[in-house]
């Protein structure tokens, strides 16, 4: 098989007239808005993002088909399946068709670290809601408040006839600029350079694809698309960087990450050695924390300094202990590890500044768990910060100067943004650093009491699982659909013994149990529910004697109360954490 090359207006068009469809065996779209916002950077820097596969359709189709989301359902004949290449379309049609219901996503501009001369863009996704009847935050389609925050969506860059809208968003973004003819005329002129000039880059983005004849059987072709959705090799940089040590400094990085691991086992609990090393040392030779930043390391270098590296890690990992994240399965954001550990080294040694140094931290880890900040650029963005907190570490600069404490470019979940963070076994950050809070509050099992701590967290004779506390079986049958079911509002962290007693009675029933199996009774249960900052009576609801009628209705109003109270007391949480504050769920509203 060989590549053919197909730019975005041809996909587009084909998918408009539904000449291309999915085989209806195809999994269901699975990305999430880091990723969509990951491709779409990509497509506005000119970089490739692989190639797709499709099966050419003769006189009759060999699979059943369907249409992507939100394409029409109704067109010409079909002349092509998409076998893979289904997440990275999807994406770029909905992004750019502003169709995704709970996002809306928008271009920025950063500074390129390689050539500070030079903005690069990059895709954020914002987090929509609707209340009221109105869909917030209202600013995204407001263009003069979009543009002054040097944002503009990307669906005014969706490769077809344009001008017009274009026009009208650009004339409103600039409505505040002076009056005088030449002074407007300008503005206009720039800011509608940066999106024609954009608009060229998804126009030119080539995303080609192989094809399959028409005469390939049906077996072959469903052997194909499994082949390449389950055989990918990931090619190994750290292999790469093994080899150039050992050429530069005839040492074996081998050898020193075995030691790191013999003398902090606890490290490998949060991250692949290899990998946290390479970014750490990138760091601390003011590098991206990427495989573009690892090819100008100073391998020599790296090696004299090893016990910084040691040392950096090994404070790491002592301060996610004492901030409650225990392992990787847990932890939020990766990101902040390697700029804790490669910051270490500039902490002060007097108590006092160390007092601040260490608040500092708790401030900046909490950012890193629970905003955008990292949701995408995030090795650029990772070496912007550690830059800015270093300086203030240093008596070089102030707070303000450190991007991930702005909170106007970053600011802290709403109740809004918390009712949307997806469940926490996810690999999403808000999902998961939700979590962290709770396990930062004690996290305590509802029936036998334990504490979150290393032990009972990790524990695999008495593992931790994730429990819905409105149970899914109950939700699904009063029609709430599973996307807002497996909600992280809706999960505790407890024990599978618990678990497994708890099933999926309603929550008043086995409320009542754990109280009535407890020796200090229901005060100590809603103690308990306190340290996953979980509302007691909002969730102390039953369903006995009703029709079922009656029952689904009150689950949906209970579900939804439920959902705002506890959302009200995580935003409170988040923002003691992110002020780098100590909190006890005592001083957290009830």
């Amino acid at each position: 098989m060989h590549a053919h090359d197909r730019f975005l207006p041809e996909w587009f068009n084909r998918i408009r007239s539904r000449q291309i469809t999915l085989p209806r065996f195809q999994r269901f779209v699975v990305w999430g808005h880091s990723e969509v916002a990951g491709l779409l950077t990509t497509v506005l820097r000119g970089l490739p993002s692989g190639a797709t596969l499709i099966l050419n359709v003769g006189d009759e189709e060999k699979f059943i088909s369907r249409t992507m989301v939100d394409a029409p359902r109704s067109g010409e004949k079909v002349t092509e399946q998409l076998l893979d290449g289904q997440q990275r379309l999807t994406a770029l049609w909905r992004s750019l068709h502003n169709t995704y219901p709970d996002r809306t996503y928008l271009v920025g501009f950063e500074e390129d670290v390689i050539n500070p001369s030079k903005k690069l863009p990059f895709v954020y996704g914002q987090a929509r809601w609707t209340k009221n009847g109105k869909r917030y935050p209202m600013w995204v389609d407001d263009p003069k408040q979009c543009w002054s925050r040097s944002f503009i969506p990307i669906h005014l860059l969706r490769p077809e006839d344009m001008e017009e809208k274009i026009d009208n968003w650009v004339e409103k973004a600039i409505a505040d600029k002076d009056d005088k003819d030449t002074v407007k005329f300008q503005a206009y002129k720039y800011v509608k350079k940066i999106i024609n000039e954009l608009r060229i880059k998804v126009r030119e983005f080539n995303l080609p694809y192989l094809s399959l004849p028409p005469s390939t059987p049906k077996e072959v072709a469903l052997d194909v698309f499994i082949k390449m959705n389950t055989s990918s090799v990931r090619l190994s940089t750290y292999d790469i960087v093994v080899a150039l040590v050992e050429e530069e400094t005839g040492k074996s990085l081998h050898d020193h990450v075995e030691i790191l691991a013999e003398k902090i086992p606890r490290a490998a609990q949060y991250a692949d050695l290899p990998e946290l090393v390479l970014d750490v040392v990138a760091l601390q030779q003011n590098r991206i924390p990427s495989q573009a930043g690892y090819r100008g390391l100073d391998y020599t270098k790296m090696l004299d300094s090893w016990d910084k590296v040691l040392k950096g890690i090994e404070g790491m990992v002592g301060f996610l202990e004492e901030e409650s994240i225990f392992d990787s399965q847990r932890l939020p954001s990766y990101t902040a590890l390697p700029i804790i550990a490669a910051l270490w080294e500039h902490l002060p040694l007097q108590p006092d500044s160390l007092g601040n140094a260490r608040h500092l931290l708790r401030k900046f880890f909490w950012r890193a768990c629970l905003t955008s900040r990292y949701e995408q650029s995030s090795t650029t963005n990772a070496l912007q910060d550690f830059r800015g907190l270093k300086k203030v570490l240093c008596n070089q600069a102030d707070e303000q100067n450190v991007p991930i404490l702005n909170d106007a470019s970053y600011p802290l979940p709403a109740k809004e943004v918390i009712m949307q963070a997806e469940w926490p076994k996810r690999k999403t950050i808000l999902g998961r650093g939700l979590l962290a809070l709770q396990i930062k509050c004690g996290a305590e099992d509802l029936a036998d009491g334990t504490r979150a701590t290393i032990a009972s967290i990790t524990s695999k004779e008495h593992p931790r699982e994730y429990h819905h506390l409105f149970p899914a079986s109950i939700l699904e049958k009063a029609g709430i659909p599973d996307e807002q079911i497996s909600r992280a509002l809706n999960c505790a962290l407890i024990t599978w013994r618990t678990n497994r007693a708890i099933s999926d009675k309603d929550p008043i029933t086995y409320l009542r149990e754990r109280a009535s199996g407890g020796a200090l009774g229901e005060e100590e249960l809603k103690r308990r529910l306190r340290t996953h900052l979980i509302p007691y009576e909002q969730l102390a609801v039953g369903y006995e004697g009703l029709t079922n009628d009656e029952r689904y209705a009150k689950i949906k109003a209970d579900y939804k109360i439920f959902l705002l109270a506890r959302a009200a007391l995580l935003e409170r949480a988040a923002e003691h954490a992110c002020k780098g504050e100590t909190f006890c769920i005592e001083g957290l509203p009830k």
